[in-house]
């Protein structure tokens, strides 16, 4: 379920600029009508429509996710409130100024966040968030719980990197596309690739554990 909430805004961006994409006259009049205030000049053109559409959306998704959580008395993670700042304000400036390289940097900027918590918690505060967060689960050496915590930090400088290049380098249909399948298929390999380097510490894990002879009778 928290999966499912976690990704929710991303499904519905991608969902809502597939379709507008696909209607483009719809989407310049239903923007016009409902959200022409929001626009400088109050008119959405028929190429604008889409990715405006599919911002509010998101800014929408983004707002009732957080006041789901908070009405449910639930804790609100501290990147789930960064991502709601970089929406606010990044599709607020792409709604207002009829820009969508706005909203493109959204992604970059939650990737890029995500890597300086991690990089300061470990450099100025001495806390491993890896470990803070899989301690209980998972029993490794200091040395590698150092190396996964640079390796995402590493994972997300790069991710943000990447955002950037698709953003400006195709169409924006594309960067959609890779948003949601591009975005999820890397985490996933990253998340796979990382499972199988600490394989052989999960494997040693129980060996250590087990007593070394049967109990007497």
């Amino acid at each position: 379920m928290k999966l499912l909430l976690d990704f929710l805004p991303i499904l519905l961006f991608f969902g809502t600029f597939k379709y507008a994409e696909a209607h483009k006259a719809w989407a310049s009049e239903f923007a016009t009508a409902h959200f022409g205030f929001l626009v400088a000049g109050g008119k959405v053109g028929p190429d604008e429509g889409p990715v405006m559409l599919a911002t509010v959306v998101v800014i929408v998704a983004t707002l009732a996710q957080v006041a789901w959580l908070k009405l449910r008395g639930r804790k609100v993670d501290f990147m789930l409130w960064v991502s709601l700042v970089l929406v606010v304000v990044l599709g607020g400036l792409t709604i207002w100024f009829h820009s969508e390289t706005f909203i493109k940097w959204k992604p970059s900027g939650l990737y890029w966040a995500m890597g300086l918590t991690f990089w300061i918690s470990q450099a100025v505060f001495d806390r491993n968030l890896l470990r803070m967060m899989l301690g209980e689960q998972l029993q490794l050496p200091d040395a590698v719980w150092r190396r996964l915590n640079f390796a995402w930090i590493a994972f997300f400088g790069m991710m943000g990197l990447l955002n950037l290049w698709v953003a400006y380098s195709f169409t924006t249909d594309v960067w959609v596309n890779f948003k949601l399948f591009g975005g999820l298929g890397l985490m996933l390999a990253f998340t796979v690739a990382q499972g199988l380097y600490l394989g052989k510490y999960i494997e040693d894990a129980p060996a250590t554990d087990a007593p070394d002879k049967e109990p007497r009778a």
